[in-house]
């Protein structure tokens, strides 16, 4: 007899097979839509039902079992002719497949969702109760329907007994995929890169310590080939194709179309173009809300397209591409297009700067949140919320928008986004001293040109770009850096603004391994990630809207060195200042590292308490900062520790801590600490703000 944890087994194999089957549903029945009269795609649409019935029955989800049944014969009818394929019929068959989808988890998880059932069953009856037969001969009245199912669900099984390829198997052998958590892929793509970085520490080790050059090494030539043919292959293992999405995209199209009485054709093209899943599920609903808005606020009602000599449907256009490393994706629709006068108008209500924007820039205002141009609130628009969602998950993926409007004859929005967040193609520069990655995706312009430089009417340098005047800042100063009086200049393209930087120079352009910063880390916003180079050091990526908001808010600071006195122990001789950080996470160390080596200091570093005491054996230093949870010897017993060392005693220790209870606080002050920060409330500023007062305290 089946054991019950064989029993969850089959069932979660039975929600995956059905999930895939219910997406099968909603494809076909759009497609049927279009096409009511193709017997083959409604013979495929009654299979799908038929087998969804019967693997439900094997596994005991009564529930479903009774859905898909009465839902079968619906499509039976349909499949002998016996009704039509018409937009309300299949109205009910979506809502239907909607909520099968909504009872799957609950049901799989030993939920009772027999009232759901009763109320799809209900719903299924009724509507094929209201539509007459298409036969010659004359209806025979319509059975009354029973307030339960007309049918148990054993009996369905026993009546429609369910084919044998209905069950689903606890293991396919010859299956040619394998189901992997997502999370375990993502696992993979890190440790891949964490080898790809190790490899380049070592080749950098034979330079250094052997003098041998690691291209002559075939050994090493070799291991260079299998990382990069390794890396490639698992950022394609996170590659899924844009057809994923499109079924909900149409969708969408199609009952907007309906709730507002348009009618609209629904097109798509490179739906076969691949993007890193996370991508892709991250851009979803953004693109429900540009068809959304393109069906709602884009196409005209029938009688406004006639008068204007237009076709009776709209036309909404979904087409993805790949170019390089990018992929665009695309909606058009033919509709009126963007009153710019009336986005400007609305915005202008909020903000009279507004009133003064040009078109192009006034376009980009659609994406504001809180402006809506329409004219009354529905359930689909009117709330001013939409649009602003689309300028977030963008902005997330380190993508960017475009806008093309064409008044009275449509609008085109472009999303544009790297492939993968994993592995970037950057341009690598260097100012105030470091170099610094840039991902390719947000360079509009990179030129070596400094006299391109001018005085914009506001007094503020400016540099041409074809006719647009572009904000110029230095890179180093925007990030508080000693600024670089010349070198080339690059233009940034954030979300919906360039602007222009000023660079050292052009080091070159390569792909980058882009680890995540810490979600501790909240307030680095010009910063997408980090990546290890092969000396070890960290190269930071910049982040382009970030950035630019940062050069527009004018918050560049001078190095520190300039605006404090100079004293012992602080940046301004700082040469003399070695500091220790411990943190067992080695973004977050590395990032402190760069920042602390950054304003000058020399910095060791440790992965726990353990080795921060080796470190200290090995010679002096002034400064300790250490994280608290770390295998092996935590921060509060490294912090004992280190007090109860009489030469070492008087060091200063500064604790830097996501654990932000009073209780944790005063046990790190207990234990010898000089300071403590969480890491929530930290950035750069207060850092070495921090390290500072403590140097200045114990010297």
């Amino acid at each position: 007899m089946t054991t019950t944890g064989q029993e969850d087994e089959f069932r979660q194999l039975f929600a995956e097979e059905a999930t895939q089957r219910l997406d099968t549903l909603t494809s076909q029945l759009l497609s049927l839509e279009g096409d009511p009269a193709d017997a083959e795609l409604i013979a495929s649409i009654f299979r799908e039902a038929h087998t969804l019935k019967g693997a439900s029955a094997v596994v005991g989800l009564d529930a479903i079992t009774t859905v898909s049944h009465a839902m079968e014969d619906l499509l039976h009818e349909l499949r002998a002719g016996e009704r039509r394929a018409t937009s309300a019929l299949i109205d009910v068959l979506l809502v239907t497949v909607d909520g099968l989808r909504e009872m799957l988890a609950i049901t799989v998880a030993g939920g009772d969702q027999s009232v759901e059932a009763a109320q799809l069953v209900s719903l299924l009856h009724d509507v094929g109760a209201e539509q007459p037969a298409v036969a010659t001969a004359p209806a025979p009245p319509p059975t009354p329907v029973p307030a339960e199912p007309a049918e148990p669900a054993e009996a369905a099984v026993r009546a429609h007994p369910a084919p044998v390829d209905a069950v689903p198997p606890p293991r396919a052998a010859d299956s040619e995929t394998v189901r992997v958590p997502l999370s375990r892929l993502d696992q993979i793509v890190r440790l891949v890169g964490e080898s790809a970085s190790a490899h380049l520490r070592v080749g950098r080790l034979l330079s250094d310590r052997l003098g041998v050059d690691p291209g002559t090494v075939d050994e090493v030539r070799e291991l260079s080939r299998v990382l990069n043919e390794l890396q490639e292959l698992t950022m394609r293992a996170r590659m899924v194709p844009v057809v994923t999405i499109t079924d909900v995209l149409q969708r969408a199209v199609r009952d907007v179309a309906r709730q507002t009485g348009k009618e609209v054709r629904w097109e798509v093209r490179g739906e076969d173009t691949e993007l890193d899943r996370g991508v892709l599920q991250q851009l979803a609903d953004p693109l429900l809300h540009i068809v959304r808005n393109a069906v709602d606020h884009g196409i005209e009602p029938l009688d406004e397209r006639v008068a204007a000599g237009k076709a009776p449907h709209g036309t909404v256009r979904f087409h993805a591409m790949q170019i390089g490393s990018e992929v665009i994706l695309t909606v058009t629709d033919d509709g009126r297009g963007i009153d710019v006068d009336r986005v400007r108008s609305a915005a202008a209500a909020h903000n009279p700067a507004a009133a003064n924007l040009s078109d192009d820039e006034a376009l980009y205002l659609v994406f504001r949140s809180g402006l809506s141009t329409a004219g009354f609130v529905s359930d689909i628009s009117g709330r001013g919320v939409g649009l602003d969602v689309v300028r977030a998950n963008v902005d997330a993926v380190r993508g960017r928008i475009e806008i093309r409007n064409s008044p009275g004859a449509g609008s085109e929005f472009r999303v544009i986004v790297p492939i993968t967040l994993a592995v970037l193609s950057c341009l690598l520069v260097r100012a105030g001293g470091r170099s610094h990655a840039i991902p390719m995706h947000s360079i509009a312009v990179a030129q070596g040109e400094a006299e391109v430089e001018h005085e914009s009417s506001a007094g503020r340098p400016v540099v041409w770009h074809g006719a647009q005047a572009i904000p110029l800042s230095s890179l180093a100063e925007t990030m508080g850096l000693p600024a670089d009086d010349e070198g080339p200049i690059i233009v940034v393209t954030g979300l919906t603004r360039r602007h222009a930087f000023r660079v050292a120079e052009l080091v070159g352009q390569r792909d980058v391994v882009v680890k995540g910063l810490s979600r501790l880390l909240p307030r680095l916003e010009v910063f997408a990630g980090a990546s290890v180079e092969p000396d070890g050091s960290i190269l930071l990526v910049l982040d382009a809207p970030g950035l630019i908001d940062q050069a527009r808010r004018g918050r560049g600071r001078a190095p520190q060195a300039a605006t404090t006195p100079a004293r012992s122990g602080t940046v301004a001789d700082a040469g003399r200042s070695r500091l220790l950080v411990v943190d067992d996470a080695m973004t977050v160390r590395e990032l402190q590292r760069s920042i602390l080596e950054r304003a000058g200091y020399q910095v060791l570093t440790a992965s726990d308490g353990v080795e921060a005491l080796a470190k200290l054996a090995e010679g002096p230093v002034d400064l300790v900062l250490t994280d608290v949870e770390m295998p092996r010897m935590d921060g509060f017993a490294l912090t004992e520790a280190i007090r109860r060392q009489p030469q070492r005693e008087n060091v200063p220790v500064l604790i830097l801590t996501s654990r932000a209870s009073e209780a944790d606080r005063q046990r790190g002050l207990l234990a010898g600490a000089d300071g403590y920060i969480i890491k929530s409330a930290f950035d750069e500023a207060s850092l070495l703000q921090a390290v500072e007062r403590l140097l200045g305290v114990r010297s």
